[in-house]
C-alpha cells in the first residue's frame, strides 16, 4: 500500500522538497494529548530538534505542547511559533552565554543543566540581570537503550549529564547559589526505542534515586524523563501512529511519582516523523553489470540519516503502478555514501519518476546542508498546495 499523496502537482514542482500530511500530524497530536491527559500532572514538550519547520511548530505549537529545546536559535523559533515561554525547557551540554541570557530574559520554564560549570555560569549571568534561573540537574542514568549506538545518550560513557554519584552534591550547590532555584531532574536515554522495557529500566532507575534523596530531605518538583519513542519505519502507512497508549501507560505504572510532582515529556521523532515525506525526481536509470542504480535528484545533503546512521526509510514509486524490479536508490551527492537504500524493490523506475521517501519528517530538513553548493529542500504542507 502507497501513502496518498496528491501525485499531479507534485509533478509540476521543483524536486526534492519535503511534503508535511498535516491532518496526519493533528491526529498524531490528538493522540499525544488524549494519552497524556488521562493521567494527572503529565505536560509534554515538543523537541523542535526533530523539525523546526515553522508551519509545522506552529501546528503543533496550537495543539498546546510546550518546546524542549537544544540552542538559542530554537528558543527564538519557538517563541516565534506561539510556544509560551513558561512551557520552554533548554537543554544541551554546550550553552553560551548569549543562549542563557536569552533564556533569563524570556523567563523559559527551566534549564536543564548539564555539569558544575555550566551551573555556576547560569548562576553568574542571573546574578547580573538580578533573577532567579529555574534549573532542573540532566542525570546520566547509566542506562542503555535498544536503538543506534550514535543516539544512546543515557550510558556513563555518553557526553551527556551529571553522573548519579555526584547527583546530591551538585543540589546541595544550587542551593547555596543566590541566583538559581533547583527545580527538577531530568533525563534521557535515547531516540528510536521501541522496547517498552528501556522506558521501564529507566523507571526503576528514578525511583531508586528519589528514595535516595529522600532520605536526605531533598525533595523534587518535576521529573523530566525526555522523549525516545520511536516509530515504524518499516511500515508508515500501516502504523501512521506511534503507540502513545503504551508509552504513557508504561510511566503510570512503573515511575513513582510523589504527591504533586509534575512529570515531563521530550518527543520529538514519535510527533512528526511519520508526517514527513522527502519527495525526488529519478535523473537516471544506470543498469551496471551486477544491480541496477535509481539515480534521483534528492542525497544526503537533502536527508544525511541513510549515511549517518545506516538508517531505513520506505521508499515509493508514487507516479506509476508497474511491476516491481530490484534498485540501489542514490543520490547526486560526490560521496560513495550518498545511497537512501541498497537492492529495494520499487515499480518498474524511469526517469522523470517521482519517489516517495517516508517517515522523513524527523531529522530530515532540519539536518540538510549545502554541501556540494546544493540549495537546501523546501518544506511543504497539504494547506501549501491546496
Amino acid at each position: 500500500m502507497k501513502g496518498n499523496f496528491p501525485v499531479e502537482k507534485f509533478k509540476e514542482m521543483t524536486t526534492p522538497f519535503y511534503y508535511y500530511d498535516t491532518d496526519l500530524l493533528r491526529a498524531t497530536l490528538r493522540e499525544i494529548n488524549a494519552e497524556a491527559g488521562k493521567y494527572e500532572g503529565y505536560c509534554v514538550h515538543y523537541a523542535v530538534k526533530a523539525n523546526a519547520n515553522p508551519k509545522v511548530l506552529n501546528v503543533i505549537s496550537q495543539a498546546g505542547l510546550g518546546a524542549d529545546c537544544v540552542s538559542g536559535g530554537e528558543i527564538k523559533r519557538a517563541l516565534d511559533m506561539g510556544f509560551p515561554a513558561n512551557k520552554i525547557v533548554y537543554a544541551g551540554v554546550g550553552k553560551s552565554d548569549w543562549e542563557i541570557n536569552l533564556g533569563l530574559d524570556k523567563d523559559i520554564f527551566c534549564f536543564n543543566v548539564e555539569s558544575i560549570p555550566e551551573l555556576e555560569v547560569i548562576n553568574e549571568l542571573a546574578a547580573r540581570k538580578g533573577k532567579i534561573a529555574r534549573v532542573a540537574f540532566r542525570i546520566n542514568p547509566n542506562v542503555g537503550a535498544h536503538t543506534h549506538a550514535n543516539i544512546t545518550t543515557g550510558l556513563a560513557e555518553n557526553k551527556f549529564g551529571i553522573a548519579m554519584e555526584d547527583m546530591e552534591r551538585v543540589i546541595e550547590l544550587s542551593r547555596q547559589m543566590p541566583n538559581v532555584k533547583f527545580v527538577g531532574l531530568h533525563f534521557h536515554i535515547g531516540s528510536q526505542i521501541l522496547d517498552m522495557g528501556d522506558f521501564v529500566a529507566l523507571c526503576n532507575r528514578i525511583n531508586e534515586l528519589q528514595t535516595q534523596l529522600e532520605s536526605h530531605h531533598i525533595q523534587v518538583e518535576n521529573i523530566n524523563v525526555g522523549g525516545g519513542l520511536g516509530i515504524d519505519y518499516h511500515h508508515p502507512n500501516r502504523v501512521p501512529v506511534p503507540d502513545f497508549k503504551s508509552y504513557f501507560a508504561t510511566y503510570a505504572r512503573h515511575l513513582k511519582l510523589r504527591k504533586g510532582q509534575t512529570l515531563h515529556f521530550e518527543l520529538g521523532r514519535a510527533v512528526v516523523a511519520q508526517c514527513g515525506s522527502l519527495i525526488t525526481r529519478v535523473l537516471y536509470v544506470k543498469r551496471g553489470a551486477f544491480k541496477q542504480f535509481a539515480i534521483v535528484d534528492a542525497g544526503m545533503t537533502d536527508l544525511i540519516r541513510p549515511a549517518l546512521y545506516q538508517a531505513y526509510h520506505k521508499i515509493e514509486n508514487i507516479s506509476n503502478d508497474e511491476e516491481n524490479d530490484t534498485y540501489d536508490v542514490v543520490g547526486p551527492i560526490c560521496e560513495s555514501s550518498d545511497v537512501f537504500a541498497k537492492a529495494v524493490d520499487l515499480n518498474c523506475c524511469h526517469r522523470g519518476d517521482l519517489l516517495a521517501i517516508r517517515s522523513a519528517g524527523a531529522y530530515g530538513e532540519i539536518m540538510a546542508s549545502q554541501y556540494n553548493c546544493r540549495q537546501l529542500p523546501q518544506g511543504l504542507t497539504q494547506e501549501d498546495l491546496a
